[in-house]
């Protein structure tokens, strides 16, 4: 592939549609490496950065601008994901990945004055659903980047070496590492899509009702819900654990914002739901559902993670 020319000089690329799915591929890696879109967007920048400040002469010995665009964003990546740990430690209450909403109800964005191009779009599937990328967060960065690469990328573990600095071998010894994670937390039957739809849409129903107990029937006994409110909002600081505890939470908090608007949406892939107050995005909430119950809430108020969800 090619990349973007630089303004006031003459094109690289063939195509304008190169550009673009290229500018995709890089987003869709960086999100899934980092589980935020904001971090994603600011390494793809780097990256871009990083090729303008060659010369032309030194673009041109590049044998595959692509490879090398991957390469140094997963190096950022790994970089970010190091020095991430250390921020995360001192953020206020549980961090969440940032949630994601499907493409028909992505909202152009003003970021710097430009609208966000359809580009920066992230592709969902399985591998950015919350679930998955919260397990991801338990891994090592090297871990996860390996994993990523290989298992959803399919890049080769000869590529991935290159990449990470590592051995072949020691890269696929990460990604098995990681992928036993995966297995551990997924060892489960799997419930299927239509079947997570209508358990999110009765907890809605139920939670509008304030029913408590039809509440505590949808959620499994060892439920536990996750508040992301980064410190700019108010949000329980430690997990709620129990389905009676965290159905008594959210009926309170009906009744203390009677004007609370839920909606059905998808979050990452998944069924999900919307709080708005006064027709704004106040909390985007996704659900990890095991058989017919729900076994994790995540609720993200942090408003820099829900960026996607507003408009302005």
């Amino acid at each position: 592939m090619t990349t973007p020319s630089e303004p006031g000089e003459g094109p690289l690329d063939p195509s304008l549609s190169a550009i673009m799915s290229e500018r995709r591929q890089l987003i869709n890696l960086a999100y899934r490496l980092l589980g935020s879109l904001a971090d994603a967007e600011d390494v793809v920048q780097e990256t871009y950065a990083r090729w303008y400040a060659m010369s032309r002469e030194q673009q041109e010995a590049i044998e595959s601008p692509c490879g090398w665009l991957t390469t140094v964003a997963s190096r950022i990546c790994l970089d970010v994901l190091g020095s991430a740990r250390a921020r995360r430690e001192s953020y206020v209450g549980a961090w969440i990945p940032e949630p994601l909403p499907d493409h028909t109800e992505w909202i152009n964005r003003q970021l710097s004055s430009t609208t966000v191009d359809p580009a920066d779009r992230v592709t969902l599937d399985e591998s950015v659903n919350m679930a998955f990328l919260v397990v991801l967060e338990s891994m090592t960065p090297a871990e996860r980047v390996a994993f990523i690469l290989h298992d959803v990328f399919r890049y080769s573990f000869a590529e991935v070496a290159e990449i990470v600095g590592r051995t072949p071998a020691a890269c696929r010894q990460l990604a098995s590492s990681a992928r036993r994670r995966i297995r551990t937390s997924q060892d489960r039957s799997a419930t299927p899509a239509a079947q997570r739809a209508d358990i999110v849409r009765n907890f809605k129903q139920a939670w509008e009702a304030q029913d408590i107990d039809a509440l505590v029937g949808l959620l499994a006994p060892d439920a536990r819900g996750i508040a992301d409110g980064g410190g700019l909002v108010s949000a329980e600081l430690h997990p709620i654990d129990g389905g009676e505890q965290i159905a008594r939470i959210l009926v309170d908090l009906v009744r203390q914002a009677p004007d609370l608007t839920l909606l059905e949406r998808s979050v990452n892939g998944q069924p999900g739901l919307v709080a708005q107050q006064d027709g704004v995005t106040a909390v985007v909430m996704a659900f990890d559902v095991v058989g017919d119950r729900i076994t994790r809430i995540w609720a993200v108020r942090n408003p820099e993670k829900l960026r996607p969800w507003t408009t302005g």
